[in-house]
This record gives structure tokens, C-alpha cells and sequence, in this order.
């Protein structure tokens, strides 16, 4: 099983305005890249650069952001093409998502994704068999 993380959980790995939620987003990164089933996008890569080294406070320093997409970069990682936009397109039409939620649903799903962690999505909602889920939300 393949696990698509959003940039928002990676995002609260580095965020120390939020402790609940780093110490959750960093046990499920430790978990799942000791499991070897991490997926991303390249969209969720650009994302995080630009989300921790300009919205965070303090912000992670350019060096210490760039180390760490390096180091996602081993993360298997789907590509955004023209195809995928296309499919995003079409997904935020039909499921009334933005274009950019659109892109991360397609992303997940072209990369046969079966969970997507996602603070952003509705927590238990269902894309083709992908399962929306907010590892933040409490029962």
C-alpha cells in the first residue's frame, strides 16, 4: 500500500508553532519511510520549499529547505505533466475541488496511492478508490 502525503503534514514536521502536530506529522513520516511507502508529487516538493522557507515562523533557512527536498527526492515521486494537469482539471470540475487539490488527488492516484494525508481534503472522503485522510483529526 502507498501512502500520498500533502504538503501541508510534511510542512508540520518543521512547524514549532504547532508541537501536536509536528510530533504526529514526523511519527508518520519516521513510520511510513521506514515502511518504504511514501508517495509525493513534484508539486508538493515546490510547495513545501516556498510554504517553510516563507510562511513558517521562524522559517527553515534556504540551505536547511533545499537538504530537505533533497532528501524527499528519494521518496518515490510522480512527475506533473500535461496529462496529470489535464486530469486536474477535470477532478476540480467534478468533485468541485480547487485546481490545486485536483492536482494532488491525480498525483496520488497516478501513482496508485491508497491513502492520501491531507489536512486540506475532506477526512474519509473517496476519489477512486483513494481514501482521504487528516492524521491530525481526532476521533
Amino acid at each position: 500500500m502507498k501512502f500520498f502525503f500533502d504538503t501541508n503534514v510534511l510542512v508540520y514536521v518543521f512547524d514549532r508553532k504547532a508541537p501536536q502536530k509536528r510530533d504526529l506529522a514526523r511519527a508518520l513520516l519516521m513510520r511510513h519511510a521506514g515502511d518504504g511507502d511514501i508517495l509525493l508529487s513534484t508539486q508538493v516538493l515546490q510547495e513545501f520549499y516556498v510554504t517553510v522557507t516563507r510562511k513558517l515562523t521562524p522559517p527553515l533557512s534556504l540551505d536547511d529547505a533545499e537538504r530537505t527536498v533533497a532528501s524527499y527526492t528519494e521518496f518515490p515521486t510522480v512527475h506533473i505533466d500535461n496529462r496529470l494537469i489535464l486530469a486536474a482539471i477535470g477532478r476540480s470540475q467534478a468533485s468541485k475541488l480547487s485546481f490545486w487539490d485536483g492536482l494532488i488527488v491525480q498525483a496520488a492516484l497516478a501513482g496508485g496511492a491508497s491513502v492520501l494525508y491531507s489536512e486540506d481534503l475532506q477526512h474519509g472522503q473517496i476519489f477512486d478508490g483513494l481514501a482521504v485522510t487528516n492524521p491530525f483529526k481526532t476521533p
